[in-house]
């Protein structure tokens, strides 16, 4: 034990990777808070809605009309200041607090690859990625290293490794692996794409993608790790990475795990990338080679920083486990699903069309959704039970608002499982403004009438 902490945390290693990768980071960051913003996104998703769906505990959290906008510039603009970096760890601390409030303004936007960066740029503020090749460094010699402990960068590798791993360990289910499913119901559907469109109908196609996406999944994260193996696993990270790109609408995600992939290589490798930024800024490397290694002495502060991150740390292994905790199929109740590294897993798809009933007289009628629902809004609610009972209790409120007494909430809802037929998914004599959100099952989601095997 006392050698693995000596090699991998306390051992003193280059800063270049640290601050490569600092760089590439905040670069990825604003490049894709400004597509968002060129794409007309912001005004989309955040001001047009009548309506936004809150995480449980963060209904707070909420667009701010048009200063929804300057939530997006202060994060660009922190993201500037993660790559320069300069006043690193108040830019890195804002950086994630813009982020995170962005992405949980309204949960229809939930991606897998948003959790990730939320969760990188926190541990990113416990991380000294200015003391080399940066603002800080240079404005002030004695925040300037070259060598900084191990864990440092360990770190990173650790949790991407974690999300490569949970991704892959999430593959192996008798629908994605037996079935080729939700990879059947797509693939298909890319018949146009150049070289490889044609292939796409195959049905052994689906199956090779299924099972060597498990595969790479589940070993990428060793092979980055091996010296031997390494520079295979980055090609492959590539046109992994690349290839899901072209194919699937998932945004800078794919290029973010490319660029974070360079943090397994060694430091004369990023020491290249580093002369080659400086060779074209006019920046002199060698002043930033000090010879001197970070430490840092065992305050009561500096315990409660790596406390803080071994909790992180104990979360993510944990978290994605969460779901061994609710009855049923997890695909189906989506109860523990969402922080889980469970990418691209189902396709799901449902029709929810909602009873307003009057208590004291019975008189009812129905709700057209699109009443208050963007499309995009309207076609998560369908299929997720927490979308829908918010949604029911928005419906309470609005329409005693407007005069109704004693509301009451029923949904018809039918959904569809990864090509399996359409089946009723919430148990319709359930008055859902009865119903509160919680951690507990929601036992008025109706039973899976299949099985899927796996974790």
């Amino acid at each position: 034990m006392k050698s693995i902490i000596d090699t991998y945390i306390k051992a003193p290693v280059e800063a270049a990777p640290l601050a490569v990768f600092r760089i590439l980071f905040g670069l990825m960051m604003l490049l894709s808070i400004i597509r968002f913003w060129a794409y007309g996104w912001i005004d989309k998703f955040y001001l047009q809605p009548k309506f936004f769906f809150s995480y449980y505990g963060f209904e707070w959290v909420k667009p701010v009309g048009q200063f929804t906008y300057l939530i997006f510039i202060v994060c660009a603009i922190s993201a500037i200041l993660v790559v320069l970096g300069y006043r690193y760890k108040m830019a890195i601390i804002v950086f994630f607090l813009s982020f995170t409030y962005i992405e949980l303004m309204d949960k229809t936007t939930y991606l897998n690859h948003y959790y990730f960066i939320s969760l990188l740029s926190f541990l990113m503020i416990f991380l000294p990625a200015n003391v080399y090749y940066s603002l800080d460094a240079y404005k002030n010699p004695k925040k300037a290293f070259q060598y900084i402990p191990g864990w440092t960068i360990n770190s990173i590798k650790l949790l991407l490794g974690i999300v490569y791993f949970y991704a892959g360990l999430a593959k192996l289910n008798s629908d994605w692996l037996l079935k080729a499913m939700p990879l059947k119901i797509w693939l298909p559907s890319k018949f146009d794409t150049p070289l490889i469109g044609s292939f796409l109908g195959e049905e052994w196609v689906h199956y090779a993608f299924s099972w060597t996406g498990a595969l790479f999944d589940l070993c990428i994260p060793f092979l980055l790790l091996n010296k031997k193996t390494r520079t295979f696993a980055f090609v492959m990270v590539v046109i992994f990475h690349v290839l899901t790109r072209v194919l699937f609408p998932i945004g800078v995600f794919p290029f973010v795990m490319i660029i974070s992939a360079l943090i397994f290589f060694d430091a004369n490798i990023h020491s290249k990338i580093l002369r080659f930024f400086s060779n074209r800024l006019k920046i002199d490397l060698n002043s930033f080679n000090t010879a001197k290694v970070f430490k840092q002495i065992p305050t009561f502060k500096i315990k409660i920083k790596y406390g803080v991150i071994t909790i992180f740390f104990c979360l993510q292994l944990l978290l994605p486990f969460r779901y061994v905790l609710y009855p049923g199929e997890l695909f189906w109740t989506e109860e523990g699903y969402r922080f889980s590294w469970r990418v691209m897993l189902m396709e799901k798809s449902g029709y929810a069309q909602f009873k307003i009933v009057n208590g004291d007289t019975g008189r009812w009628f129905y709700v057209d959704n699109s009443d208050f629902l963007s499309p995009i809004q309207e076609k998560q609610m369908a299929f997720q039970p927490d979308f829908i009972l918010e949604y029911a209790h928005f419906l309470k409120e609005h329409f005693e608002n407007d005069g109704h007494k004693n509301v009451q909430v029923y949904v018809d809802c039918q959904v569809s499982l990864n090509g399996r037929l359409s089946t009723k998914y919430i148990d319709s004599t359930i008055d859902l403004t009865k119903e509160k959100e919680s951690f507990s099952h929601k036992n008025w989601i109706t039973p899976f009438k299949d099985e899927i095997k796996g974790i």
